[in-house]
């Protein structure tokens, strides 16, 4: 038999998990689910009360760029905060470490020792670590804060990629008020949210590793309920039945 070099072995023992930390393509896909369940249930709920088509596309516009922009400025300042907090964290670890290093040194020694290393094993490691500033504070953001300190995302680009994902779930329902009267335009609206929302559950259920029917099939139950129930309010209101 062939014999397995130790970087194969590794690749065999980690190659079966998936990414757990919230990579761009998930929050992407989640965005356009949000934009999709958003304005199809907008959609629809103004086309439940039988106004012009033109009306409809208004509402669909609006609901199309309101949801993006709410969802990139609230991504904004969301990764903006985050990060100011990181950043003077980080500050305060950068100036304890250059202050007291003897006892950051302990402070990480303790840490291993609890996590199961001797007393002089964990010290030792803590002292190697410490030797190097940049390594240090490295390690104790990475313990004591859970980031790394060039981890940081930008905010600017965490704003767009939300906008823009957000944009095209909402602009799904919408096409098909561009091209048809309101009554075939309800139908087609439908059928394309559908379909959409199959594709959108089939995306995350590659990222959980869920069953693709049991994903899809909840993703298009769970736009249904919402489309549903935004055309009876806009029926019974907007119709006049209230």
């Amino acid at each position: 038999m062939k014999a397995e070099s130790a970087d194969e072995h590794e690749v065999d023992i980690h190659g079966g998990h998936r990414d757990v930390t919230g990579g761009a393509q998930r929050a992407a896909v989640f965005g356009i689910s949000d934009g999709l369940v958003t304005n199809v249930s907008l959609i629809l709920g103004v086309a439940g009360a039988h106004p012009s088509a033109a009306a409809v596309r208004l509402a669909g516009f609006a609901g199309l760029m309101a949801g993006a922009c709410s969802m990139a400025i609230g991504e904004y300042i969301s990764m903006k905060a985050q990060g100011e907090l990181i950043s003077r964290e980080i500050a305060v670890e950068e100036e304890e470490i250059r202050r007291d290093p003897a006892g950051e040194t302990k402070e990480l020694a303790n840490l291993y020792e609890r996590r199961g290393l001797s007393k002089e094993l964990a010290m030792e490691v803590a002292k190697a670590l410490m030797a190097q500033p940049r390594t240090a504070l490295e390690v104790h953001a990475m313990e004591e804060l859970g980031v790394g300190t060039g981890s940081l995302g930008s905010p600017w680009q965490a704003a767009l990629s939300s906008f823009a994902s957000f944009a095209v779930g909402a602009f799904v329902p919408l096409v098909a008020w561009l091209f048809f009267s309101s009554a075939t335009a309800v139908t087609v609206s439908i059928l394309m949210t559908a379909v959409a929302s199959l594709v959108v559950g089939a995306a995350l259920a590659y990222f959980t590793g869920r069953s693709y029917a049991v994903s899809a099939l909840r993703q298009l139950g769970l736009s249904a309920l919402a489309s549903a129930l935004t055309y009876l309010v806009g029926y019974l209101v907007g119709g006049g039945q209230l």
